[in-house]
């Protein structure tokens, strides 16, 4: 199965359909990512398939959880707190390119990264941040609708770092593997759990929605 056939399964999979300009999109993001991983080392996936089920894929699960968040207006500002390589803010605005979408990001080669990517897709309402999370300031102070991040912080952690950036009715989402609900015991932040599965994979997903307890 070439990469677009295995991409097209997955998108399937999650009930989504792609212009052929999505599709080349991905296809370049691929091919750079790879050439910019031998000499930065941006991710420990490596082949074809990895990148694209458990970067790509995994990514675009994110939207079962703005969809279950229809209170939010339409216009949605996202930011990806430790977004790496681009996941899971990149796929995200292939797919979607009404939301903005802010790449938070502390690593100078992985920053470097994103803005050649986003030149080279052309993509448009995206912007890149050199720095880490708890350190962008007041200026972002309720800034965004929903902040999401891919396991890098437990969620109390995320809770407590997130929130200050958040607006009013927006919300957290954080992906985890198995055993979530042992690290969200007692949390009372926690508005919702959806048990998800990677598509080609099967692996155990789950996005937790929070909402900052003030709010």
């Amino acid at each position: 199965m070439t990469p677009e056939e295995l991409l097209k399964k997955g998108l399937s999979e999650l009930g989504l359909s792609c212009a052929d300009r999505q599709i080349n999109a991905f296809m370049t993001l691929l091919s750079e990512l790879k050439k910019w991983n031998k000499a930065y080392n941006l991710t420990a996936l490596k082949t074809d398939d990895d990148i694209i089920i458990k970067h790509f894929l995994d990514s675009l699960l994110y939207l079962k959880a703005f969809s279950e968040l229809r209170t939010l207006n339409s216009e949605l500002s996202v930011a990806d707190a430790g977004s790496g390589a681009g996941f899971p803010g990149i796929p995200i605005k292939i797919i979607r390119p009404e939301i903005k979408i802010t790449l938070i990001e502390s690593s100078r080669k992985k920053t470097a990264f994103l803005r050649h990517i986003i030149r080279l897709l052309k993509l448009e309402n995206i912007s890149v941040l050199e720095q880490r999370l708890e350190n962008l300031g007041a200026e972002y102070g309720k800034a965004f609708d929903i902040i999401v991040s891919r396991a890098t912080f437990k969620a109390a952690d995320f809770l407590k770092t997130a929130c200050p950036y958040v607006k009013d009715n927006g919300r957290l989402v954080l992906s985890k593997g198995p055993g979530a609900s042992e690290e969200i015991k007692g949390i009372e932040s926690v508005q919702k759990i959806l048990k998800l599965k990677l598509p080609l994979a099967g692996d155990e997903r789950n996005l937790i929605i929070l909402k900052c307890s003030s709010r």
